[in-house]
């Protein structure tokens, strides 16, 4: 060994433990996650785990996950699904735009469009 940093990708490599793609159903950059719970004994949950955690105490895009942690999106993605697997987080689609307004603005539209 010759005691030179043998860089971040080795590192990251070995978060991951080799992996590059998450475990179970696949997600993608505007996914939204939210922490279920924070384990309070957490031995073998290392720093990247953790912050993600604490992150997404309130519901955040994959992609600012990684954004804020600064890891490449991949990686963010692999820790994501170990976190979903043991049930520390959901990581949920986005609903549609049509599905995200409240039926309230329905039925004002639609009692405007009847008093024309």
């Amino acid at each position: 060994m010759t005691g030179e940093d043998p860089g971040p990708l080795v590192r990251l490599f070995g978060l991951t433990g080799g992996r590059a793609r998450p475990p179970g159903e696949s997600f993608n950059l505007v996914a939204i996650v939210t922490t279920v719970s924070i384990p309070f004994e957490q031995p073998d949950l290392g720093p990247e785990y953790l912050a993600i955690l604490r992150t997404c105490r309130r519901p955040t895009p994959v992609a600012d996950v990684a954004a804020q942690l600064r890891l490449p999106i991949n990686i963010t993605r692999v820790i994501l699904g170990d976190l979903r697997r043991e049930g520390l987080v959901t990581i949920d689609r986005p609903q549609p735009a049509a599905q995200a307004i409240d039926e309230r603005i329905y039925r004002e539209v639609l009692h405007a469009l009847r008093s024309l």
